[in-house]
């Protein structure tokens, strides 16, 4: 089945048709910058404009920066606090007249990683750790996604786990590899010494990088980059969509 997955970033929305049984692209992908501000006028409008791009008339999934249940956004930390408690599943929908899903963009992500990316062969636990502007989480056990957690707010060296540990802290604090890696590694550590995961999957811009990093790591558990990249957002919106919808 294929279903159009999108994947609302921080500066860009992604999309592409998403076959999925293979988690491969139908058509090339299409990126459009997110609105500045991120209101729900101006991303629905975005959204259509990229449904409109396709010419799409079937299912929609869209990874979404915020905690969500039943299609309710619930949390505003990188958009419009106008979109708390909105229905956004519904409001996109009318938009673009296609059945639409929403999911954690970090959720959807991790969805993609555990389905064909770094996380296939993993049976048990796993985490998914993107380290961008903030540090967000996903949580699997035999591949199954518990939701919206959001575990960059776990207090490391008396501060928030991505107040101390994101990429954009070692962009702003000017943060050289093995001063950031050691700072990254606490993080990893405070969630292995909480959940003891058999595998944790590190996403983000950052993980294109994972080589000059991984090698301040020390935990007991395995730790590997994430596969899939910028394309896991779209191919796990997709996938999330067709199992809520179908």
């Amino acid at each position: 089945m294929v279903v159009l997955g999108i994947d609302i970033g921080g500066t860009g929305m992604k999309a592409a048709p998403v076959d999925t049984r293979t988690g491969s692209f139908m058509e090339d992908r299409f990126r459009i910058p997110t609105p500045s501000p991120a209101t729900p006028d101006a991303m629905i409008a975005t959204v259509k404009a990229i449904v409109e791009h396709f010419d799409w008339k079937g299912i929609i999934g869209i990874g979404f920066p915020a905690a969500i249940k039943k299609e309710i956004v619930m949390t505003a930390s990188n958009i419009d606090e106008k979109w708390i408690g909105l229905n956004a599943g519904k409001a996109f929908e009318m938009a673009t007249g296609c059945p639409t899903h929403l999911i954690n963009d970090v959720d959807a992500a991790g969805l993609a990683e555990v389905k064909f990316g770094a996380g296939k062969k993993e049976k048990g636990s796993v985490i998914m750790v993107a380290a961008g502007t903030g540090i967000g989480t996903s949580i699997f056990y035999k591949k199954r996604l518990f939701p919206n957690t959001e575990l960059g707010y776990i207090m490391v060296n008396n501060t928030f786990g991505e107040h101390y540990a994101s990429a954009s802290v070692k962009e702003k604090q000017e943060l050289d590899w093995e001063v950031w890696g050691k700072r990254f590694n606490e993080y990893l550590k405070r969630l292995e010494f909480l959940l003891w995961p058999d595998l944790i999957v590190v996403g983000g811009g950052i993980s294109k990088k994972h080589k000059e990093f991984f090698r301040y790591l020390d935990l007991d558990t395995k730790v590997v980059p994430a596969k899939l990249r910028n394309n896991a957002g779209i191919i796990g919106a997709a996938l999330a969509a067709k199992k809520e919808l179908t």
